[in-house]
């Protein structure tokens, strides 16, 4: 019998790029702590905090295969997360625009059999991406649409926020949250073919 397919996370970006995939797979938030050590690297941070994700999940899970992810946004070495308020988000606009930042993406696979983790593998993915130069009024109507609140660098790159961006060296999906090729890569590295066994 094939393993029922779980997406570790809330984030309907990712629901989305899955759907679009027309896969058969059910989404269990994982509502883990997402505080960060002071001087993890950023590649590190998403892959332990996409395993963080995908394990919580695991606990509910008899014969899965469960997708944890996560995404952050670093300029000058520092991880932006998401905005606390408008200001702050405001704030990070204006440091990100007419600069190239960086987004990297991590992606936890967690195999479960009868209840019991099996197999996890990890892996990140990094897109470098440039927000043009912005003027205030620019800036101001984009946290006026509300989009920035809630995504990590407070930018949507499938919203409003593709307007910010002048080019981009990398995955774009990675970008939104999850590295579908990567994804696919990971997949047959456990023995799965997306495509027949979900």
């Amino acid at each position: 019998m094939p393993k029922e397919l779980i997406l570790a996370s809330g984030s309907p970006r990712r629901r989305a790029l899955l759907e679009g995939l027309n896969l058969s797979f059910r989404v269990m938030t994982s509502h883990v702590d997402e505080t960060l050590p002071p001087d993890i690297k950023p590649k590190d941070a998403v892959q332990n905090l996409a395993l963080k994700k995908a394990k919580a999940v695991s606990i509910s899970a008899s014969s899965a295969l469960i997708i944890g992810a996560d995404t952050v946004v670093v300029l000058d070495e520092q991880i932006l997360g998401k905005p606390t308020d408008v200001q702050d988000a405001m704030q990070m606009i204006a440091q990100l625009q007419g600069r190239v930042h960086h987004v990297f993406s991590g992606i936890a696979l967690v195999e479960v059999e009868e209840g019991k983790i099996v197999r996890e593998i990890t892996r990140a993915r990094k897109t470098d991406v440039w927000m043009r130069p912005l003027s205030q009024k620019k800036i101001d109507w984009y946290i006026r649409t509300g989009e920035p609140l809630d995504k990590a660098g407070a930018y949507g790159i499938q919203g409003y926020g593709a307007t910010l961006i002048e080019k981009m060296d990398g995955c774009y999906f990675n970008v939104v949250g999850l590295s579908l090729s990567l994804l696919d890569q990971m997949m047959e590295e456990l023995g799965y073919f997306m495509f027949h066994d979900f």
